[in-house]
Formats: structure tokens, sequence, C-alpha cells
């Protein structure tokens, strides 16, 4: 994920949408058209829309928001930055409720035992969501949310990102994996990038340097330039260290680019791309959005769907059953989602922006805690929403995973 230093702007949406208008001034409200509340004050005007936005963070410090300002934020991302929006299907793919008691789970870490309901309370867990076969059979929520929240994914953009390679392999629009990223994005040429594959890319191998500390004031992760164009001169002017394909690097900035490249070959912004190949024809059930470079500009390959639970959960299905709509129609190759959780040379724990699990599944993941996890062999996929107080951590990345497997055998 991107520090968010230059990439959030201020949303200026071209519809106006009460209650969830994304302007937080009167002058923008005035200048956008659209009747407000009659307030004084700019704050006042804010949280009179949204009760929420008392406690929005400043955007180029996403990384260090207080916990208030990550919960008031990470759902209403929309009305901190510029978005594109998706639109929701006619006819949403159903999710049959089905509860089971789960109440006895349990799971350990470094000796100790605990419940899912100690997981919920004790990791700010926003939503807890396992479907199997189809069915709902666990739905909890937290810090305020509930089936109708958005929420940010963070990497989670980066798995979807994947998908929609495979859809533009499909239409015709790239020809193959093979392919070198300068054919679509002549801006990445003259440097590192030269003779790197989308491959490559895709399983962060490009041999590129490239810092992701996101700790680190200096990191490539905090100096990325916002604008997209600067973005593509950035990474271009990185050198190789490794022959590419070879060694994994963790790299958001390569990602942005992966979105880049798929924008420039199928000609279109991915949010639409999205909504009319996979959200709207498979049957997500609500709007989402996606963070952009710039007011007009590309989405961030490498970052920020917002979008509920429920629908998380329905691009877990999606991927799970190949990348097929309800009527047959093939979305994506048909070796697409097996190629893309398939270790890589590089590193035998990821895919094509897919993190393949030890064992079985594989998942999406992103910072501050956010899951996608699939396992296509017991038609199960668990989501969760949450907003930890570090982007990463070792001890709640155990917990996460131990609650993940211990939810995944109980239902099997």
């Amino acid at each position: 994920m991107t520090r968010m230093k230059a990439d959030w702007t201020l949303t200026a949406p071209a519809q106006c949408r009460w209650p969830a208008v994304a302007a937080v001034t009167a002058m923008v409200l005035a200048l956008l058209g659209c009747a407000g509340p009659a307030v004084d004050t700019a704050s006042e005007v804010a949280e009179a829309v949204n009760p929420d936005a008392a406690n929005f963070g400043e955007r180029g410090a996403i990384l260090f928001w207080t916990p208030e300002q990550q919960v008031a934020g990470y759902r209403n991302i929309d009305q901190i930055s510029e978005t594109r929006w998706i639109r929701a299907s006619d006819d949403p793919y159903p999710l049959a409720p089905a509860p089971r008691d789960l109440s006895s789970v349990t799971y350990e870490v470094e000796g100790e035992t605990h419940t899912v309901e100690d997981y919920i309370r004790d990791r700010r867990i926003a939503g807890l969501l396992v479907v199997k076969d189809d069915e709902i059979v666990l739905e909890r929520y937290g810090l305020g949310n509930d089936e109708n929240s958005r929420w940010i994914s963070f990497s989670i953009a980066k798995s979807v990102v994947s998908m929609l390679y495979g859809a533009a392999i499909v239409d015709g629009y790239i020809g193959s994996v093979d392919e070198p990223v300068t054919k679509y994005l002549p801006l990445l040429a003259g440097g590192g990038y030269d003779g790197v594959s989308i491959r490559n890319v895709l399983q962060m191998a490009s041999g590129v340097q490239w810092n992701e500390d996101y700790a680190d004031a200096e990191s490539d992760v905090a100096t990325l330039p916002g604008p997209l164009v600067e973005q593509a001169r950035y990474m271009a002017a990185l050198e190789r260290e490794h022959p590419a394909g070879e060694v994994f690097n963790y790299n958001t900035g390569e990602t942005n680019m992966a979105g880049a490249v798929l924008r420039a070959a199928i000609g279109n912004n991915l949010s639409t791309y999205l909504q009319h190949k996979i959200w709207g024809p498979f049957g997500m059930e609500a709007d989402a959005n996606w963070v952009v470079h710039e007011p007009g500009g590309g989405e961030l390959g490498g970052c920020c769907i917002s979008a509920t639970l429920r629908d998380y959960a329905r691009i877990g299905v999606f991927a799970m059953n190949g990348g097929v709509l309800r009527d047959g129609t093939r979305v994506l190759p048909e070796a697409w989602m097996a190629d893309s959780t398939s270790p890589s040379a590089g590193y035998d724990g990821y895919g094509y922006l897919w993190w393949l699990n030890q064992g079985e599944g594989y998942a999406g993941r992103g910072i501050f805690g956010q899951m996608l996890w699939i396992n296509a062999a017991t038609n199960t996929v668990i989501v969760t929403h949450s907003a930890w107080p570090d982007a990463t951590s070792r001890e709640w990345s155990q917990h996460r995973s131990a609650v993940v497997a211990a939810l995944a055998d109980a239902v099997r």
C-alpha cells in the first residue's frame, strides 16, 4: 500500500449524493450545486452530513491515524479522497443466511487459548464473515459497522487487479503475461523495467530496487509522488538489483504501475472495467469505490477499493469459481486462478498478487488487518475488516491466521 502523502485529495464527486456527499465545506457544496443543511461552519456542515466527519484524520497521515480516525476514515474514504465509483448489480449474487453456533470455536497463539469473540473484541475487528457453500454461516460486526458499511481494502485491491488482468487477456487487450510492461506503458522504458514482463510484475519479482518500509520516512513507499505520470517517471528511474523473475520484493509502487499498464491496455478506467466485467455481471449488492491518483486520474493499482464485507466475500466466490459468471460466461482464462495461485520462482508464498498459504487456500491481504481468504477445496471464504493499531504486526497476524484456520476447520 502506498504512503498516501500526495495521493489523497478532497473528493469532489460529479453527482450530489446525500447523505454520502464527500464535500466538507459549505463553499464546495455550493460549487457542486447541492442544497445542504442550515449550519454555520464547515465542520458543522461535514458533521451534519456524516457524524464520522468529526474524526476524519489528515489525508497525508493515514498510516498514523488515531484509532478514532481509523474507524471514521476507513469507512468514509470517498469523503476524504478522490475516488471513482463502481455501481452495484441489479441482480445480487445470493448468499443465503445460514448461521451456525461457532461460539465454542477456539484458537491458540503462543500457548494461550482464545475464542472468536476474544478475537473480535481484542483485535479491533470491524467485520468478520464466513461463507461456506454460498451460505453465510457467521457474520459479525464491530466498531460501529454493519452490513451496509463500506471499508477500505488497502492491498486486497492488488488481488482484484490480478483478476482484471485475466479478463483483459480474455478480451484480447493483452496477449499474455509474458509481454513486456513497457509495451503498454512506454513511460517505464529506459530504466530498470526494460525487459520486465507482466508476469514478473504480478509476482513482485521485477528485480527493480524498492524500499517498502512504512516506518521509514525516506523509503520509496513514503516518498513516491502522487500523480500517476510522476509515479511512472519515479519508477522508471529506479535501478535493477536482480535479474527479472528471480527475487520477490514487495513493491506497492510496482503494483500501481501494474494498474497503469492495465489501464493503458484496456483503454479504460479500472473501476469501469471492474464494474462491467465482475461487479455488475457477477452480482455485487452494493456500490463500491476506488481511490484514484489525482482528480480524474487512474486508480491506484496497489490499493484502496472500498466495499462491503459481503461483496468482498462475493469477490472470493468469483475467484473460487474460476472467474465464471452464474450464466456460465467465462470472464477469466480457464487456468487463470490456478496460475495466479501457483508458487512463483521468486517466492513460493506468492502468486499473481495473491498470498499463498502453507497447505490450504490463498488470500488477498491488506495492511491494518484486512483479509480475503479463499479455499476452493472446501468452498469457503473468510473475510475480515479491521483497524489494527499498526500497519503490520507479527503478533496480530498470528491471531488472524489462527482464527481463520480455526473457523475454516469448524465449518469444514
